[in-house]
């Protein structure tokens, strides 16, 4: 079916994510992806996701549409002014945001490999307009690798 189960305790099967959405680390290490945005999702601070890795880079980066009340609830408790658009360029919040996925990774256990190394937060939600996602939310892997190559490749750059 293309599906990726786990065997449970009690002998039952929990799927946890589809074959084509593994793919494997340059230190050899292979990645649910599917698995880790839905762990992180959960994070309080950010309401979307979206995990990137590759073959050729050791470690994950990631693209986050932040919550805009805790995040701003965050900036005033932390004396930083701006606009939703200019936090999320913001250096600080960055590091907030991913100080929360990493409390959120050491809770839920994760694998060091399987931890986020850098963030850029768009404050636009992934949306079917921009073709991100489809009509049943899912996310469109190719299609967002395309939109954010950039910031991906500038993650990368800043966080080696």
């Amino acid at each position: 079916t293309g599906d990726i189960g786990e065997w449970q305790p009690d002998g039952s099967m929990k799927i946890i994510d589809r074959k084509k959405n593994i793919f494997k680390l340059s230190q050899g290490e292979y990645v649910a992806v599917e698995n880790l945005e839905n762990i992180y999702g959960v994070v309080s601070a950010i309401d979307s996701i979206w995990v990137y890795g590759n073959s050729f880079e050791s470690f994950l980066v990631a693209v986050v549409n932040p919550n805009k009340e805790a995040l701003e609830s965050w900036a005033e408790g932390n004396g930083i002014s701006g606009d939703f658009e200019a936090l999320c360029e913001n250096p600080k919040a960055k590091e907030y945001i991913l100080g929360e996925l990493s409390k959120t990774g050491k809770e839920k256990k994760l694998k060091g490999f399987e931890f986020i190394r850098a963030v850029h937060l768009d404050p636009v939600p992934f949306d079917m307009e921009r073709d991100l996602i489809t009509p049943t939310y899912k996310r469109k892997r190719p299609q967002l690798l395309k939109y954010y190559q950039g910031a991906i490749d500038n993650m990368y750059k800043s966080a080696k």
